[in-house]
């Protein structure tokens, strides 16, 4: 029976090196995936997966209208799906994860989310606070923080300073955001010396 899996952490955990390779497992066992990107996500291109490592797949636009369950249709009538991936699901709305669960439920095939589950102000973003809710199975993918411990928290980082004001969505990479353990989160501390 299938389900739907939400595998979150903070940023550079590996969680689009792991959805990558996931495709590729289906894939050199001669299995259809659909794999897709919010939109929002222009970091490397649009509609490309891209791990920070360098490793890039392409992937199919969802947009805000976008309805996941009509391009699966219409996907899965050109030739079965056996596994729907998507990378940056906490960018995804409320009918983007009903979609997902109706794909999993009406059609038997797994979906696996890869995504954050808070922002840098230590809120869910709305993709997030909906897979947390409708998947099946909930997994942490772990990094660490620069102490060793286990990294929980985004942090955004301006000038060298860590900043928890702002619009949620902020589009970044190392230069922008870092993960930290909760206790150099809440103190602000970046680094031994910072």
């Amino acid at each position: 029976m299938a389900q739907l899996y939400y595998r979150y952490s903070t940023m550079n955990a590996g969680k689009s090196i792991e959805l990558i390779k996931v495709a590729y497992n289906y894939e050199e066992r001669g299995k259809h995936v659909m794999t897709l990107v919010p939109s929002v996500d222009n970091r490397y291109g649009v509609g490309v997966i891209t791990s920070r490592i360098g490793i890039q797949r392409e992937a199919t636009i969802v947009n805000e209208s976008s309805n996941i369950l009509e391009m699966f249709i219409r996907e899965n009538e050109k030739h079965s799906i056996d596994c729907v991936l998507i990378d940056e699901c906490q960018f995804l709305k409320k009918h983007h994860v009903e979609e997902l669960v109706e794909i999993v439920d009406s059609f038997d095939v797994p979906v696996l989310a890869y995504g954050l589950k808070n922002d840098f102000k230590n809120d869910l973003f709305e993709g997030s606070y909906y897979m947390l809710i409708y998947a099946d199975k909930i997994e942490e993918i772990k990094t660490i923080c620069w102490c060793g411990r286990k990294a929980t928290m985004v942090a955004r980082v301006v000038n060298g300073n860590i900043v928890k004001q702002g619009e949620q969505i902020l589009i970044g990479g190392n230069d922008m955001y870092v993960s930290l353990c909760r206790k150099h989160y809440n103190d602000g501390r970046l680094g031994p010396d910072k």
